[in-house]
This record gives C-alpha cells, sequence and structure tokens, in this order.
C-alpha cells in the first residue's frame, strides 16, 4: 500500500492539519495556567490521535476489516475513503465528504471554535482587569472552554471516528470535569461569595435557555459589580 493509491503514509499531511487545529485552537484559548495547559493538552493529544489514523496509518479499519470485512468490502480496501466508517457501516454510495454526518459535523467543529473564541473574548477583559467573567457566555455556562474542546471532539467523532479517540473521548470528558472543580475551588478561594453566588445562578455545562442570562448579578471583590 502506497500513498499514492491509499490515501495514507501522508506524514506530511497529519502534521500540517494537526498543527493547523491545534494552532488554531491556541490563538482562542492562550493558555496560562496548568489547568489551561492540561485541558489544551489534552485537546492537541486527541486531534494528532485522529490525524494520524486519517492520514498516515488507518489502525481502526486494519483492525475492523477483519471483524467487519465480510459485511463491510469495502473497509477491506485500506483506503481514505473506506476510512469514512459511518458511510462504510450506514451504507451509502455517495462522495463521503457529502454525506450527512460529515457535513453536520463540519457544523459542530465549527461551533466548538465559535464558542472558544467567544469565551477567550469575555475571559481575556476579565483576566486583565482582575475579575470574574459573567457576562457573554459566561452568564450561561461556568465553563464554555472546556464544552467548546468537547463540542470540536464531538464533530471530529461524526466526521472520522476512531477506536482510539473514541477511547479518548469519554476519558477527556471527565479530565475537563475534574479540571473545571479544580477551577471552581480556585475561583472560589480567589473570589470568595462573589464566585458562590455566581455559580448558583449560572450551570457548569448545559445552558438554560428561556430566560435573559445577559448578566448575572454578582457582588464581592473583584466581581466587577457594585457592593
Amino acid at each position: 500500500m502506497t500513498s499514492d493509491d491509499s490515501g495514507y503514509n501522508l506524514w506530511f499531511l497529519v502534521i500540517l492539519n494537526s498543527a493547523i487545529f491545534i494552532i488554531f485552537a491556541f490563538s482562542f484559548v492562550k493558555p496560562k495556567t496548568k489547568l489551561d495547559w492540561r485541558a489544551f493538552g489534552g485537546f492537541a493529544a486527541f486531534v494528532v490521535a485522529l490525524f494520524t489514523e486519517m492520514y498516515g496509518f488507518p489502525l481502526t479499519i486494519y483492525f475492523l476489516s477483519g471483524w467487519l470485512g465480510s459485511q463491510f468490502p469495502n473497509l477491506g480496501l485500506l483506503t481514505h475513503n473506506s476510512g469514512h466508517l459511518w458511510q462504510d457501516l450506514m451504507g451509502w454510495q455517495w462522495d463521503p465528504h457529502l454525506n450527512p454526518l460529515h457535513l453536520l459535523s463540519n457544523v459542530v467543529i465549527a461551533a466548538g471554535f465559535i464558542l472558544l473564541y467567544r469565551a477567550w473574548q469575555v475571559l481575556y477583559a476579565a483576566q486583565r482587569e482582575h475579575r470574574l467573567a459573567v457576562t457573554g457566555i459566561y452568564a450561561r455556562l461556568r465553563h464554555p472552554q472546556y464544552l467548546g474542546f468537547l463540542t470540536i471532539m464531538v464533530g471530529f467523532l461524526l466526521q472520522w471516528p476512531t477506536l482510539l479517540t473514541l477511547i479518548m473521548f469519554p476519558i477527556l470528558a471527565v479530565v475537563y470535569h475534574r479540571l473545571a472543580r479544580r477551577e471552581e475551588k480556585d475561583m472560589t478561594a480567589e473570589f470568595g461569595d462573589a464566585y458562590l453566588a455566581y455559580a448558583r445562578d449560572v450551570p457548569g455545562f448545559i445552558p438554560r435557555f428561556g430566560k435573559d442570562k445577559s448578566a448575572p448579578h454578582v457582588s464581592g471583590p473583584g466581581s466587577g459589580q457594585p457592593q
């Protein structure tokens, strides 16, 4: 199998695509603390694992071809198109880049990056002024950056699921949940009652809709709100 006829062993594309998405995400989150770097590092590892199988070596298709090859002959081809696993399992015959899940994945990935960007805009301003981030997306979620990373990962799983990324995703979800709890302890230690009041009013990962959450009321030192 060569890179010319398979679409794999293209390690330059592995490096290029990994770098593009990692640098793009880095430009939005700009990690500073250990918690930031752990969250970003988990996302970076997920991206590298994804593109390694997408353009490097098709480990998932290699394993599944022996198990499911008789039912799904395309898996045995070990080509780039056969790497579109949902395409093969669903029996779609058209261009894999135009199937519904692939198109949906592009929307989900874009939504994740938009969430990261909107979160960073608010968080950067709050950090510069040493106050709580409580406006914009932070008026609806306490941890939009973690949710942004997870949303992008879901988008990639819709587009190109692999055994490794399917294993990594729930692990990273648990890691991000623990990092969020650690971050909340740090914020409580720094801002005290102001953060506790904010946390009571604003959910962590799942926003509440149907109510104006543009500016939750918080008060206390460092809150940026009148006392």
